[in-house]
């Protein structure tokens, strides 16, 4: 069962999983989750067919009755989960990976992600146990349901005047493409923007630098005020400023500070994963909001934001969550937000590139990887390293660790989906940061021979 994450299921379609998993995956959601009728969607991968086939049958084998959405986004499957009062849905798709990964994303009540701690466990362990899969007497019935205008009706409420601004936007062949002209029109440059599950101009992550180079050049050729890029499944996004250089995700959090501080004048609490800028705080606490840190991904954020009935949230992955989007996350309403603030930025005669400049106050080394097999015992280790040295003002020792110092900071985790120990580092130099990152390569690759 090496598809069962933290977050969802994921993997290499018939290797990692296959059609009996789909199936079983289907036939006990409705018993775990505890209901009968079950939205389901779609991406546009080349194997997403087959899946839902299998799943829709395990559904309604099951006595469940499935209401198929067909071809969707991520975010329009939670919409219609919180929407229309559904307790379970599903939506096929690998989000960013390659074309030959597929998975599912499972969702619950108020579309509160099922992770592995929170019910996928629970399935992979009935799978493993061989728990008897028997037809119901009454099988369960598949109802065609379009979701479409009202989710797109939804969106258009949060939709600002970007006539000023002069657009590009990289759809990666993805889920957006359903609906990112209906709300920015056919203005804006576009490139990708047609369904096609191979992905044959890139793949689906804005995470890679290669994957956003078409877009950053067209922004640089058109003279574009921003560039916005979607993932697969178009619940991230992704920005490039005026000047053609990727802003990084964690910064937009500061950024939707304009909004919804700003423009719409509220105050309360922020999400932020732990792996974010401390230049982010920084930035929105003056404008009365209060930060909070939390675990990386979908399955801990959207549950965090709630508890704390935030305003909004985001993550480093491109990620930003919404009260006003039932507490998930819209790659289309994020880009929406975030346009609304560069539109208004342009008319003060302030360019996308100054506002990002005035935000981002630290170098940043990026997420670096390390292919260790102790993760734990690194993480111990380069922790124990630098407390050694100097005296922390502040340590988190969840999702790995987080230990912040006056001039700098550095995040330590294992990856959930990936085999890899994460590391990250901001300082208020180039100097000091190059010190300890080289530092952290020395002392892992002596003691734990990372590569």
């Amino acid at each position: 069962m090496g598809a069962f994450h933290a977050y969802d299921i994921r993997g290499v379609w018939g290797v990692d999983f296959d059609t009996v998993t789909a199936y079983k995956v289907g036939y006990f959601l409705p018993r775990l989750l505890e209901t009968e009728k079950v939205l389901v969607g779609r991406d546009c991968r080349v194997s997403s067919p087959e899946i839902h086939d299998a799943l829709l049958k395990g559904l309604t084998d099951a006595g469940a009755d499935v209401y198929d959405i067909g071809l969707s986004s991520t975010p329009m499957v939670y919409f219609g989960t919180a929407n229309y009062g559904f307790k379970a849905s599903v939506q096929i798709t690998a989000s960013h990976n390659p074309k030959e990964y597929n998975g599912m994303k499972v969702s619950r009540e108020n579309a509160l992600p099922v992770g592995l701690d929170s019910g996928l466990g629970t399935i992979r362990q009935w799978i493993d146990d061989g728990v008897p899969t028997p037809a119901a007497a009454v099988r369960g019935t598949v109802h065609p349901m379009d979701i479409r205008k009202d989710y797109l009706d939804f969106l258009l409420r949060f939709k600002g005047d970007y006539s000023g601004l002069k657009l590009a936007f990289d759809l990666s062949n993805g889920m957006a493409c359903l609906l990112a002209r209906d709300i920015f029109g056919d203005a804006p440059d576009y490139l990708f923007d047609c369904l096609d599950g191979s992905f044959p101009n890139h793949e689906p992550n804005p995470l890679i630098v290669k994957n956003v180079e078409p877009l950053m050049e067209r922004v640089r050729a058109i003279g574009a005020d921003a560039g916005v890029i979607y993932d697969g499944d178009a619940d991230r996004v992704m920005f490039v400023d005026d000047l053609g250089r990727f802003v990084s995700p964690d910064l937009i959090i500061a950024v939707l500070g304009h909004y919804f501080a700003g423009e719409r004048g509220l105050t309360g609490p922020v999400l932020q994963d732990i792996r974010s800028s401390k230049a982010v705080g920084e930035y929105l606490e003056p404008m009365g909001m209060t930060m909070h840190t939390w675990k990386v991904g979908r399955a801990y954020a959207a549950h965090k934001l709630r508890e704390l009935d935030g305003v909004w949230g985001g993550e480093l992955a491109g990620h930003y969550y919404f009260r006003d989007f039932f507490y998930s996350d819209s790659g289309l309403l994020a880009s929406m937000l975030v346009l609304r603030v560069v539109a208004a930025m342009k008319k003060q005669g302030v360019t996308f590139s100054q506002l990002v400049d005035r935000i981002a106050r630290y170098r940043n080394s990026g997420e670096i990887n390390f292919r260790i097999e102790d993760k734990q015992g690194a993480m111990d280790a380069v922790r124990a390293h630098f407390t050694a040295q100097e005296t922390p003002t502040a340590v988190m020792d969840f999702d790995g660790y987080r230990v912040e110092f006056p001039q700098w900071w550095f995040n330590i985790r294992p990856s959930n989906t990936e085999p890899y120990l994460r590391f990250i580092c901001e300082a208020s130099s180039d100097e000091l940061l190059n010190e300890k990152v080289t530092q952290v390569r020395a002392l892992l690759a002596e003691r734990f021979g990372a590569k």
